[in-house]
């Protein structure tokens, strides 16, 4: 009955019913495989990259689908009139369903992961560029689309492209100074001088922290005035600016002072204000030297209980840190070991077996971090590569003590989010950086010759980025001068010393610290002195 039926239709009947029939089936196949197989498979993964991918194209898929069809019906339906303009109307409505489906993706998924992915990084250009690309692209695709949607209703777009052409000139031109500031601003992003927190000293002598860096200004805290300064790209450009936070983020602070040459011998002065310099716990020298002076100094003053406060909190500040760094000359002899069972292995090619010996002693490196990877787990995802909570792994002496540096009497509100700002992003890069080492360690493939150069590389951020220790750093105390007034002779004595972080109590931190050494220099030798 139904072949009967089939054969007495016309053949143009026979393929709208076929591709109708076509569609139909295929809407729900695809139906099907989107969401009631795919969606509760991508719903069992740890990252959620794969579900909001096909939750954002499933629709658009379909309606594509969908639309492609009925533009295949109409080509063999000759019954139809204006067959040609609803053709055209098809066509567009796939560019605009097109169109809308790239900018969901762009938005949902590429742009929200990479901003996750900034958070990581220690550059700053992709904090700033990431939202002029999320503000742009998405204009420049509809923009194109609509371009797209015009030529196919057989819209002329000649006189429209010289039209625009002639609007730009006139625009760019009345705009100069906004797109002088707005490459500036591009330049300083891409081939930047400093990050986001450096501490940076203007032409005209301020001081103050850098904010944020914008498209068109730049915005920088200014600690003397508590408020924030706009200035144009283009402008601070041209200008001459110090980096305090560069090559460390400590600051080097220099003053001098003077004492009268006949009260006390110059050896005891120098060994007096050398000792004064290196039992303040702010100030930056071998930890050693400062815990077998701490106890001495900045006790008997008339604020004795913000005193001794502060020193008891900088001491068990001082006997963390001394622990922090303990544990990282451990994990750069391990890293300088791995290096040199690298170099040996990797002559003649890598096997099998040494590969496997290699990723045991890497896993040994990554235990004193305070990472553990169970056996089989080579092929883990970043989010599998957890802490151990070993309390005495690198991560949580770190942890343990900037939350003793968070009870500085001497602090200010904004520091409590600072400091753990400051070192909960650095701890992130320390799992980037050793799980992006560890892949290449794995499934080494043609660097298996450079590995050993990938170690130095990590060895080598430990020592420079993380956390730097120098001898440099520490305080020195010089006689420059003997000054003569009105008949008395005096010392004048240099003073050089790092402040641990210059950002710290509105910028205000070296200054502090300073006075307050004056402070003790002045009980302990008791005559007048005149400090400048």
């Amino acid at each position: 009955m139904f072949q009967e039926y089939w054969f007495n239709l016309s053949p143009p009947i026979q393929s709208i019913l076929f591709h109708l029939g076509f569609l139909s089936i295929g809407f729900i196949v695809i139906y099907l495989i989107l969401f009631f197989i795919l969606r509760p498979l991508f719903r069992q993964l740890e990252q959620d990259i794969a579900l909001v991918t096909l939750n954002v194209s499933g629709y658009p898929l379909l309606s594509i689908f969908t639309v492609l069809n009925l533009k295949f019906t109409l080509r063999d339906l000759e019954l139809v009139e204006d067959k040609n303009i609803l053709q055209t109307i098809l066509t567009v409505t796939v560019i605009i369903i097109v169109s809308y489906w790239l900018v969901s993706l762009l938005k949902q998924v590429i742009i929200y992961y990479l901003k996750q992915y900034t958070q990581q990084t220690e550059v700053m250009w992709d904090d700033v560029l990431l939202p002029l690309v999320e503000a742009v692209i998405p204009v420049i695709i509809f923009l194109l689309g609509g371009v797209f949607s015009l030529k196919t209703f057989g819209v002329d777009l000649t006189g429209i492209w010289v039209t625009l052409g002639g609007a730009t000139f006139i625009i760019g031109f009345a705009l100069k100074d906004i797109l002088a500031n707005f490459f500036s601003g591009i330049v300083l992003l891409i081939d930047t001088p400093f990050q986001f927190g450096d501490v940076l000293r203007l032409e005209d002598g301020s001081i103050g922290m850098l904010s944020r860096i914008g498209v068109r200004v730049t915005q920088i805290y200014l600690f003397d005035s508590h408020c924030d300064v706009y200035i144009p790209n283009s402008i601070l450009q041209n200008q001459n600016i110090t980096n305090l936070s560069r090559p460390t983020s400590y600051f080097y602070y220099s003053s001098t002072l003077e004492i009268p040459a006949s009260e006390y011998e110059l050896e005891y002065l120098q060994k007096i204000i050398t000792e004064v310099v290196l039992a303040h716990p702010d100030t930056l020298a071998n930890i050693e030297q400062k815990l077998s002076l701490i106890d001495r100094y900045y006790l008997d003053n008339e604020s004795s209980v913000h005193g001794k406060q502060q020193q008891e909190i900088g001491k068990l500040r001082l006997l963390a840190e001394q622990q922090v760094n303990e544990k990282l000359e451990e994990i750069e002899y391990s890293l300088e070991a791995l290096v040199v069972t690298l170099q040996f292995a990797e002559k003649g090619g890598l096997t099998s077996e040494e590969i496997a010996n290699i990723i045991q002693e890497y896993q040994q490196v990554l235990s004193l971090i305070g990472f553990n990877i169970t056996e089989g787990d080579q092929d883990i995802f970043l989010n599998e590569f957890i802490e151990s909570q070993d309390s005495e792994a690198l991560i949580e002496l770190v942890k343990q003590w900037y939350r003793l540096w968070l009870k500085d009497p001497n602090l200010q509100e904004e520091d409590l989010y600072l400091i753990p700002q400051e070192w909960d992003r650095k701890i992130n890069l320390i799992k980037k950086r050793t799980y992006r080492l560890y892949q290449k360690i794995i499934n080494p493939q043609l660097e298996e010759t450079r590995l050993d150069d990938y170690v130095l590389e990590l060895s080598d951020w430990f020592k420079s980025k993380f956390k730097e220790r120098k001898k440099w750093q520490d305080p020195q105390i010089w006689i420059t001068a003997l000054n003569h007034d009105e008949g008395f002779l005096y010392y004048e004595f240099k003073l050089n010393f790092f402040v641990d972080d210059i950002k710290l109590e509105y910028g205000k931190r070296g200054d502090r610290i300073s006075s307050q050494i004056y402070q003790e220099i002045l009980r302990i030798i008791k005559p007048s002195i005149n400090p400048q």
